[in-house]
């Protein structure tokens, strides 16, 4: 199989030259554009969430030999959760190289935090099945770089902070409420408020409501923290 000057482009981007050009296409393909003779990339997601959970919690062990497993799993959640793998698949623009059907391309799927996290994980397990686990690996810990060694400051989300903030001093959860949506169907923008039951809110924008709930979790953290 010859790959597209797009796909060439994007194996210069990763670091790696599969021998299985398939492999890469699969791993492109969204459950939009699937048929009979074409597969998609669902498979191949469910395997790569595993490959990456497994590098991320070596890669971990080896960082810290004397953490607990109490501090491990923070980090851990925090370099493996969509938006991180989505961050990673922006990073190398993955969004510009994916097949999607029709549906998909007209309601902005190319950047949609979601589909672009499973995709990530796509590509792993293409490259896992192609050169195996050291070649999985290099390219998990290339792509994520410096986030391994800083994810202790990103540890904890700011919705589960705020929580245990509220929880500290016997208050209810926090609610988070959309309050406004706006833009086109394919690119919309959230406005959501997280609100405690003191009497306390704040209010944040983004392109999908779990963005924003966790920058309005942020900006009311630092409101608290301020007024403490």
């Amino acid at each position: 199989m010859k790959l597209s000057g797009d796909l060439k482009a994007f194996q210069g981007r990763i670091g790696h030259v599969f021998s299985d050009p398939g492999l890469l296409v699969r791993a492109v393909t969204h459950a939009s554009m699937s048929s009979a003779n074409r597969d998609d990339n669902q498979r191949l997601e469910f395997l790569g969430d595993r490959v990456l959970g497994l590098v991320m919690a070596e890669a971990l062990l080896e960082l810290d030999p004397t953490a607990a497993e109490g501090q491990l799993a923070p980090r851990f959640n925090a370099l493996v959760r969509k938006e991180t793998c989505a961050d990673v698949a922006r990073e190398i623009d993955l969004g510009k190289v994916l097949k999607l059907g029709r549906s998909e391309m007209i309601s902005g799927g190319r950047r949609k935090q979601a589909l672009l996290g499973d995709a990530i994980e796509a590509v792993i397990a293409a490259v896992y099945q192609d050169g195996g686990f050291d070649a999985a690996k290099d390219l998990i810990l290339r792509l994520w770089g410096d986030r391994v060694q800083s994810v202790e400051e990103d540890a904890r989300d700011a919705k589960t902070a705020l929580q245990e903030w509220a929880q500290a001093r016997k208050l209810q959860p926090p609610r988070y409420v959309q309050t406004d949506r706006s833009g086109p169907d394919h690119a919309p923008v959230f406005t959501i408020a997280a609100r405690l039951e003191n009497g306390y809110e704040a209010y944040a924008t983004a392109s999908s409501k779990r963005a924003a709930e966790q920058a309005a979790a942020t900006t009311l953290l630092t409101q608290l923290e301020n007024e403490t």
